[in-house]
C-alpha cells in the first residue's frame, strides 16, 4: 500500500494509526505503517515526556506522530486572560452537576476513593494544556503533528514546520479542507461520519473524494467506516493517499482498555450500536451506544453543555463507571467499524490481513477492468 505520501515518510504502508496506547502505537510503526499517539489524556508534561521516549526506543528507527486537541483560538475570560480548568468548571451549572450524581446514583455507582484522582481528564483541550504537550512533542523525534479539532493555530503551524515536521488536521467537509489547506495544512484528514470520536454529517464515501478534489495537490487520508484492506483500496481509488484507523486498534491485544467489560462490549457490538452523542465532549462524537448516551440525549434532561464544559462535568463521572465497569453506562469513542471488531488480534495480524484483503481487491479490480495479472 505504497503512494506518493508513504515513500515521503519512509513507511511501508500508508495506514497511518491513531491510538492513546503508547505500545499500540510502536506496534503500527513496526509493521510497516505510521502509529500515532493521542495526546489529549497527558495533563503532566513529564508523563507525555516519558511515553514519548518509550515509542521511540520501540519503533526500531521508524517514523510516529503525535495527535492533539488543540481549538484555533483561545478561551479567554472577559479580562484576556486564558483560562484555566478552575475558571472553566466554575460556570458549569449545578443542575448540570445534580443530573450526573443522579444517573450515577441511580445505576448503584461508586464514588472514586478519598484521594483518588479521575483517571480520565480531558485538559487536554484546553489550548494552554495542548501547548506544553507541544514543548514536550517538539523535543522528541515526532514526523507529524495531527489535530482533531482542525488546523492548529498558524504559530504553532509554523513552529512544526521548523522543526521539520508535518501538520495534518481533520476535516468533516470540502468547506472546511479548503480552510485547513489556507492555514498552511501539509495533510487533511477527511473524516466521514462513521467516524469514532468527533464526526461531521457526511459519510466518507461522499466526502473524501470531495476533499481530495478540494485541496488537491495535498494528500488526504481518508478516515472514517475503514477497518479492512478492500475498505483501504477504496479510499484509494477515491483518491486518498492514506488511510486513518483508530476504532480497529481498541482491540488488539497490545491495546489496554483496563476494562475487560468494555473489551467485550466492543467484541460483541454491530455496526448499528454507536451514536453520535454530545455526552462525552460536547462535540458530536460517534461512541457506543448506553443508557449513559441515552441519558444525556433524552429531551427530558439538561442537554450536553459546549466544548470543554461537557467534558470537565462529566469526566470524574467516567472514570468511576469504568473503573466499576458499570456495563449499562460502560462505553468508548469507536467508529461503525466496531461490527467487523469481533475478536482479539494483534497489531501484526491486523496489518496482515489489511494487507491481503487490500491485494484481493486491487486483483478483483483487475479482473474488472482486463487486467489479469
Amino acid at each position: 500500500m505504497q503512494t506518493e505520501l508513504s515513500k515521503q515518510l519512509g513507511i511501508e504502508h500508508a495506514v497511518f494509526g491513531f491510538t492513546p496506547f503508547p505500545v499500540v502505537a510502536a506496534a503500527i510503526s513496526r509493521a510497516g505503517g505510521f502509529g500515532v499517539l493521542g495526546a489529549v489524556r497527558y495533563t503532566a508534561p513529564d508523563d507525555l515526556a516519558r511515553d514519548l521516549d518509550w515509542v521511540r526506543e520501540h519503533v526500531g528507527g521508524r517514523p510516529f506522530g503525535l495527535d492533539v486537541v488543540m481549538p484555533a483560538a483561545k478561551a479567554e475570560g472577559p479580562d484576556g486572560r486564558a483560562l484555566s480548568e478552575a475558571d472553566v468548571e466554575a460556570v458549569i451549572p449545578e443542575g448540570h452537576r445534580r443530573f450526573v450524581e443522579e444517573t450515577l446514583a441511580g445505576y448503584g455507582v461508586p464514588p472514586l476513593a478519598d484521594g483518588e484522582a479521575s483517571g480520565w481528564r480531558v485538559t487536554g483541550w484546553l489550548e494552554q494544556v495542548a501547548r506544553g504537550q507541544l514543548d514536550v512533542a517538539f523535543d522528541h523525534p515526532v514526523k507529524l503533528l495531527a489535530n482533531a479539532l482542525g488546523p492548529p493555530p498558524a504559530d504553532v503551524v509554523a513552529r512544526a514546520h521548523e522543526n521539520g515536521v508535518l501538520v495534518a488536521a481533520l476535516a468533516g467537509s470540502a468547506r472546511h479542507a479548503r480552510k485547513h489547506a489556507d492555514a498552511g495544512i501539509d495533510i487533511v484528514v477527511a473524516q466521514g461520519y462513521e467516524a469514532g470520536g468527533h464526526t461531521g454529517e457526511i459519510a466518507s464515501m461522499v466526502l473524501t473524494p470531495e476533499v481530495a478534489e478540494a485541496v488537491a495537490p495535498l494528500p488526504v487520508l481518508a478516515a472514517g467506516g475503514i477497518g479492512s484492506g478492500e475498505q483501504a483500496a477504496a479510499a484509494f481509488a477515491l483518491g486518498a493517499q492514506g488511510v486513518w484507523l483508530g476504532s480497529v486498534w481498541l482491540t488488539t491485544t497490545e491495546a489496554d482498555l483496563h476494562s475487560p467489560a468494555l473489551t467485550r462490549k466492543l467484541l460483541a457490538a454491530e455496526s448499528g450500536d454507536t451514536v453520535r452523542s454530545r455526552a462525552l465532549t460536547g462535540k458530536p462524537a460517534r461512541q457506543l451506544r448506553t443508557e449513559w448516551t441515552d441519558a444525556w440525549d433524552d429531551p427530558a434532561g439538561p442537554g450536553a453543555l459546549p466544548m470543554p464544559l461537557q467534558g470537565l462535568l462529566v469526566a470524574e463521572a467516567v472514570s468511576r463507571i469504568q473503573k466499576y465497569e458499570v456495563e449499562p453506562l460502560l462505553g468508548t469513542p469507536v467508529g461503525q467499524i466496531v461490527g467487523r471488531m469481533n475478536s482479539e488480534r494483534s497489531v501484526r495480524v491486523v496489518f496482515d490481513d489489511l494487507t491481503r484483503g487490500f491485494e484481493r481487491a486491487v486483483d478483483r479490480m483487475n479482473r474488472v477492468a482486463g487486467r489479469d495479472r
